[in-house]
């Protein structure tokens, strides 16, 4: 191989060598939920047709490769001339012909994985609705009559149904390990199904933008075992508790005198409002806010006192509460699990 090769395929390797190491760099959010960590069986039927289109990518990237080496070996040699006649078909076979298959197979299991992640026949399974809000989710569980928000508890290895719409603009729902992505559209219902393969918390996101906050509208999927799941059920479906006495009763007070009360439901107490998200038993959830903080009593504070400063733009407003009233909320509402 004469020098100018060498020269030239060292400005191919360098070229390529960018837009690998960019790819590698983009696999290092370790944290993140990601479509090729399957958990469930709709995660891994798109894990599989990705895997599927790398490995056609990988091959016509190789093959195009080889061809250039070829081509710039080819022309540094001697004695050797354009053809313009006998490289036709293989021009139109390589160019149209292959791609052309290569596509309508691609197609083809496309189509098969669409009509094979449509909503199950299964006429027992779980029913759930989610709305989506600007910006949080509210989860419906109709069979058992309670509403939660951001967090979905389902029975590991049972199918689920959901069924989604949304209170405002459009927004996406997407748990990347357990399911595809499907719209919330308005006006309009649309149903998915999932089914979790391993007990664990799966986190998901609004995939449409929808706001100033649409980055911080996040659910979690809690896959749980069928036993643990069935009296988690049972605990949700109760009223909120009544405290006995202490700071939690003096909360429970001060919760039904405020504005909470007004855009807040409590089941079991005065509070009834429908604006905001259910807080029967947001003592038992990971995070507040929809996955932007979590659910500690400090936390629960600042967020009371002055969610603006938090997550700005959402719809509930500053609390000016004496810091007793505070600190005796916070106690009650970390009684509601």
């Amino acid at each position: 191989m004469t020098s100018s090769v060498r020269r030239r395929l060292g400005h191919v390797c360098r070229a390529a060598g960018a837009p690998a190491l960019l790819l590698l760099l983009s696999s290092c959010g370790g944290a993140a939920p990601s479509t090729l960590s399957p958990a469930g069986v709709g995660a891994r039927r798109v894990a599989g047709l990705w895997w599927l289109l790398f490995g056609i990518s990988v091959v016509v990237a190789v093959l195009v490769a080889l061809l250039l080496a070829w081509v710039m070996a080819r022309r540094t040699r001697a004695g050797v001339h354009a053809r313009t006649g006998s490289g036709r078909a293989f021009v139109v076979t390589m160019g149209v012909v292959l791609p052309a298959i290569v596509l309508a197979f691609v197609y083809a299991v496309g189509l098969r994985d669409l009509r094979d992640l449509a909503v199950p026949r299964d006429p027992h399974a779980l029913v759930i609705e989610v709305v989506g809000h600007q910006w949080w989710w509210e989860v419906r569980y109709p069979a058992s009559g309670f509403v939660t928000a951001n967090e979905i508890h389902v029975p590991t290895g049972s199918t689920v149904r959901l069924r989604l719409s949304t209170a405002d603009v459009n927004h996406s729902f997407w748990v990347p390990q357990l399911a595809v992505k499907t719209d919330l559209i308005a006006g309009r219902v649309n149903e998915m199904w999932l089914r979790a393969e391993h007990d664990g918390v799966y986190r998901g996101q609004c995939a449409e933008y929808c706001g100033l906050q649409h980055g911080h509208m996040a659910v979690h999927v809690i896959a749980q075992p069928a036993a643990e799941f069935a009296s988690w059920l049972a605990g949700q479906a109760r009223p909120a508790a009544v405290p006995a006495g202490g700071a939690p009763a003096r909360g429970l007070r001060v919760l039904e005198a405020s504005s909470c009360a007004a855009c807040h439901t409590v089941r079991g107490t005065r509070a009834d409002g429908k604006v905001g998200p259910d807080l029967t038993h947001v003592g038992g959830r990971r995070f507040l806010a929809a996955g932007a903080i979590p659910n500690t009593p400090g936390y629960l504070g600042g967020w009371i006192s002055d969610s603006q400063s938090i997550k700005p733009g959402n719809a509930m407003p500053p609390q000016p509460l004496a810091p007793e009233d505070l600190r005796s909320l916070i106690a009650y509402l970390g009684t509601l699990r």
